[in-house]
């Protein structure tokens, strides 16, 4: 909670103290002129960088695999964009740098590394056959706990209570 605190607050702190000497150097209007270039090309590079990634998430899904990668990816480019859309200069060099195509593969990669199962879990094989693997557990070899029960409808009386 802290640490998100500190962001809020020493982010916008840092922008406006480079904003304003940026400024210093080179006019206020010239400043302001490329905040809104940056924003705007950002944006357009965003949008073709975003369907490209969701064509490579749709090829992978037609041949049965799980695009992870993908989708870690498109969270990455919409990160840039909230950045790129943020009036700033850091913002906007943190935004572009998540544009770069080998470094967002690389930090997706390391983010799957590091918590892969929180964006692959849901539907896959286990040791003991196949179903949901709850946070990509049956990836690991740990089943997890299984529960076994039974759907009772209430509005329909089960078959032993027919009998009486």
């Amino acid at each position: 909670m802290r640490f998100a605190f500190l962001i809020f607050l020493v982010i916008p702190i840092a922008e406006l103290y480079l904003l304003f000497a940026v400024a210093d150097l080179i006019g206020g209007l010239a400043t302001l002129l490329i905040v809104i270039v940056t924003a705007l090309t950002g944006i357009s590079v965003l949008r073709r960088q975003g369907l490209n990634t969701l064509r490579r998430a749709d090829q992978r899904l037609r041949t049965g695999q799980m695009p992870g990668q993908e989708i870690v990816e498109a969270m990455l480019l919409t990160f840039a964009g909230a950045l790129l859309i943020t009036p700033g200069l850091l913002t906007d060099s943190i935004g572009f740098a998540l544009l770069t195509p080998a470094l967002r593969g690389r930090l997706a990669a390391r983010i799957l590394a590091k918590g892969g199962g929180m964006f692959m879990g849901g539907f896959s094989a286990s040791s003991t056959g196949t179903g949901f693997a709850g946070f990509g557990r049956a990836q690991r070899g740990d089943p997890g706990n299984v529960i076994d029960g039974e759907v009772v409808d209430r509005e329909r009386p089960h078959d032993d209570q027919q009998l009486r």
